[in-house]
């Protein structure tokens, strides 16, 4: 099993910036992917960020230039820089696992709201 805790969500104004931070515990494999997907009311999950290990991170279209995923191995944690916010990134964001053992594992989810 792998936990993962997310922090870093809340409240921000358009053109604002947030940083989410996931720590990942439990039975963390060598190879895995930890990343961010969102879900806004009404819609579906998407894809927000995932970073590979020993590969580039994958970043959806709608946020490229505008967030930044990285990772900290030594600690299994990843974190979403994200900039110039705008009301359609509002949103319950989730941390997300994956590993060819255990497959995919999410976090609690972290609300980030971007309103004037």
């Amino acid at each position: 099993q792998v936990q993962l805790v997310e922090s870093g969500g809340g409240l921000v104004q358009p053109g604002g910036s947030l940083r989410l931070s996931c720590a990942a515990s439990g039975s963390i494999f060598s190879i895995y992917n930890l990343g961010w997907y969102r879900q806004a009311p009404g819609k579906q999950r998407e894809l927000v960020a995932v970073t590979r290990s020993g590969a580039s991170t994958n970043y959806a279209d709608s946020v490229k230039g505008r967030f930044a995923a990285s990772r900290d191995n030594a600690k299994n944690t990843v974190y979403l820089q994200m900039n110039s916010l705008k009301p359609e990134d509002t949103a319950v964001y989730y941390c997300h696992y994956y590993d060819v053992r255990v497959g995919v594992s999410w976090g609690q989810g972290t609300q980030v709201t971007v309103s004037s």
